[in-house]
């Protein structure tokens, strides 16, 4: 009897362990949480992860400070939720910092908590995701809180081409605690929730004298469309979690697999006659690439990552006959496709990424060049655009792409061309590679006959016409092999499917080295 009332007794106080651990901070702090439309911690992991599947690890670790009045608050599980479970029906891992407990701050013990189910997500090749809710390094832990975020920061590196890793920020995260986001593959962002900065609007202020809300600095919007920090913005919580859902639809667990196959009944033979007519006649008119996108891809379902940064690229997942593939594509509905420095590195860092995980490449072409001009060239569009040619040359997984309406100069080369080692080219008969448009090659070539003739703008008109002709169209690059085939704009998505078929075992193996040295 003795014996099982001790039973009964320290069973009891595991129970009341778990009961205090459930509660975080206390109930007068989640009603705060909630007051301020966020959820807690475990609540965020419940909607992220299948019903049930959720099992916590450290769940009775404390800090261990005692400085400062620490001792006297103390939490177990700490600032933060671990453990792993099921998304889709696959394995994946998870944090989720607690706002309730001492404000999420990270501690010793909370990045020991971190950096564990980090390395338990790298030994099982599994995706880990992180809900960032924190004021930060915890003050009273000096040193020791900081040597934390140095470990998660070299977890995050190892695991980077590894595993996808995945931050949705849904609170603070300042100062050196944004690293870890940043290192990571994707950023989910929640509008007036989530906010990113290094300094914050007041050390802004006393030291530039500029005034600036949280949200104006480090919110979603200025990360999502200047900054190029946040990859996805969502109006809500839940909104962020299902888009985060749905992005690991299309990757692999980790480097070492195929990604995800799901059939869905889209015919791979299936044309479609309005492609044909979706290229304007007048060359210099824009056109949205998104409707040849959706009219291609398996039932137009196509998740557009950076949508509202450097909007003259287009980068984003879909699936042609049930299999995920990257896409990369100009938006010459938004100035006109030019390449510059934010879209060259949007396309560079997708490009890379999807090599990592064994994603093929299709890329859609319809671009005049890099964007001119001081401001470009002094910012560093040499360095920058570097960055897209060495991701297409020293990518290893099949490369297609199809040109809708023109190629010109170095932008030509760069979007995944046959001599940057692509696989199949396809071009529409809109299609042109050139060096340049012919208003200006003329101009280059004829300047002195137009300036010696008798009607300049009739002799322009006249040789504008000529090098159009004769060089402005896809069969010359055809003819040199620069080209694989001219198609027939409606037969786009069954000849995309075949080549992707025929290179599904595709193998390329470089030269032995440490790695390559991108300019970055």
């Amino acid at each position: 009897m003795v014996l099982r009332r001790r039973e009964r007794t320290k069973r009891d106080d595991l129970l009341q362990k778990r009961e205090a651990a459930l509660l975080g901070g206390g109930q007068r702090r989640i009603d705060a949480q909630h007051k301020r439309g966020k959820f807690t911690a475990r609540e965020r992991i419940d909607l992220l992860l299948d019903e049930g599947t959720f099992l916590e690890l450290d769940s009775f670790v404390e800090h261990r400070a005692t400085d400062f009045g620490l001792d006297s608050q103390k939490y177990p599980g700490d600032a933060v939720v671990t453990g792993y479970g099921k998304i889709g029906g696959r394995t994946a891992f998870v944090y989720a910092q607690d706002f309730t407990v001492l404000g999420g701050s990270l501690s010793e013990a909370a990045a020991q908590k971190i950096t564990k189910v980090q390395e338990l997500s790298l030994k099982n090749g599994a995706p880990i995701i992180g809900l960032i809710d924190s004021g930060g390094a915890r003050i009273q832990e000096g040193v020791d809180s900081l040597a934390g975020y140095s470990s998660i920061f070299h977890n995050n590196v190892w695991a980077s081409g590894v595993i996808p890793q995945i931050s949705i920020i849904m609170g603070p995260s300042a100062g050196g605690a944004t690293y870890s986001p940043a290192l990571t593959d994707f950023v989910f962002m929640v509008k007036g929730i989530g906010q990113m900065y290094i300094t914050g609007p007041d050390v802004v202020r006393a030291v530039t004298g500029e005034i600036v809300t949280h949200e104006e600095l480090g919110g979603a919007t200025p990360h999502a469309t200047r900054s190029g920090v946040a990859h996805f913005v969502a109006e809500t919580e839940q909104h962020s979690i299902d888009q985060v859902r749905r992005l690991l639809e299309f990757l692999p667990s980790n480097n070492m697999e195929s990604p995800p196959a799901q059939p869905n009944g889209d015919p791979k033979d299936r044309a479609d006659v309005e492609l044909a007519t979706i290229v304007p006649e007048n060359p210099n008119q824009p056109y949205n690439m998104l409707d040849v996108l959706h009219r291609v891809v398996d039932n137009a379902d196509f998740m557009q990552v950076h949508e509202e940064f450097a909007r003259n690229m287009i980068v984003g997942f879909a699936r042609f006959d049930g299999k995920t593939a990257g896409i990369v594509a100009q938006q010459p509905d938004y100035l006109a496709g030019v390449l510059d420095i934010d879209s060259s590195v949007k396309a560079a860092r997708f490009v890379r990424f999807c090599d990592a995980f064994n994603i093929p490449l299709v890329t859609f072409i319809d671009t005049a060049g890099f964007m001119p001009g001081t401001a470009q060239e002094h910012a560093g569009i040499i360095r920058h655009g570097a960055k897209l040619i060495f991701a297409y040359a020293e990518a290893t997984v099949p490369k297609i792409s199809v040109l809708t309406r023109k190629a010109f100069g170095g932008a030509y080369i760069v979007m995944s061309s046959k001599n940057l080692t692509g696989d199949v080219n396809f071009a529409w008969p809109t299609g042109v590679v050139a060096v340049m448009g012919a208003d200006g090659a003329v101009n280059i070539i004829h300047r002195g006959e137009i300036g010696n003739s008798d009607d300049p703008d009739a002799t322009r008109a006249r040789l504008i016409s000529e090098y159009e002709s004769q060089l402005m169209n896809p069969y010359i690059a055809a003819s040199r092999g620069m080209l694989d085939d001219i198609i027939d704009p409606i037969e786009t998505r069954p000849k995309i499917i075949r080549a992707l078929d025929m290179m599904a075992n595709k193998r390329e193996v470089g030269p032995t080295k440490k790695h390559g040295s991108i300019p970055l």
